[in-house]
């Protein structure tokens, strides 16, 4: 089980705050699945998400999971690592929009997200020299953390 012992509570303030503000519904189990979300390093697929929902609410269902997925991922609160078909927790959890930059470790599958905006900027230059448009961009880095890395020289 995953226990969120550890949850910022003002993380889970600041999206009711947000979802009251935009007028819609945070129901109790699109909080559950945000706070399991945040409850991991890791990026959490739908499958794990149901299965920790499961042991507070039995009757829970791949549907739950994902329409709570689709919500919160529509309110920025969480990213979809697409390389691994997952979810992680957003680090500003849309204070601002912004393209993020994911670094995943293919030995423990930690995910740190990561924010540049001269990254963008320079995208967006390269893109426009040849005309082109950019609507939507995923950056994902896979390689070795620092501490599996430590790990492994030891």
């Amino acid at each position: 089980m995953v226990m969120v012992i550890g949850l910022d509570q003002q993380l889970v303030k600041q999206i009711e705050d947000l979802c009251n503000a935009r007028g819609v519904r945070l129901t109790s189990q699109r909080k559950r699945v945000f706070e399991l979300i945040c409850a991991s390093p890791k990026a959490s697929s739908a499958y794990e998400l149901l299965e920790d929902l499961k042991l507070s609410e039995p009757q829970a269902k791949p549907p739950t999971v994902y329409r709570a997925l689709d919500f919160l991922l529509e309110q920025g609160f969480i990213h979809r690592v697409e390389s691994t078909n997952s979810y992680i927790q957003c680090c500003s959890c849309n204070a601002h929009k912004h393209h993020s930059h994911l670094l995943i470790c293919d030995n423990c599958s930690n995910v740190i997200e990561l924010q540049d905006d001269s990254l963008v900027a320079l995208l967006t230059q390269n893109a426009e020299k040849h005309g082109f448009t950019i609507n939507n961009h995923v950056i994902e880095s896979h390689g070795i953390c620092q501490s599996c890395a430590s790990e492994k020289a030891n």
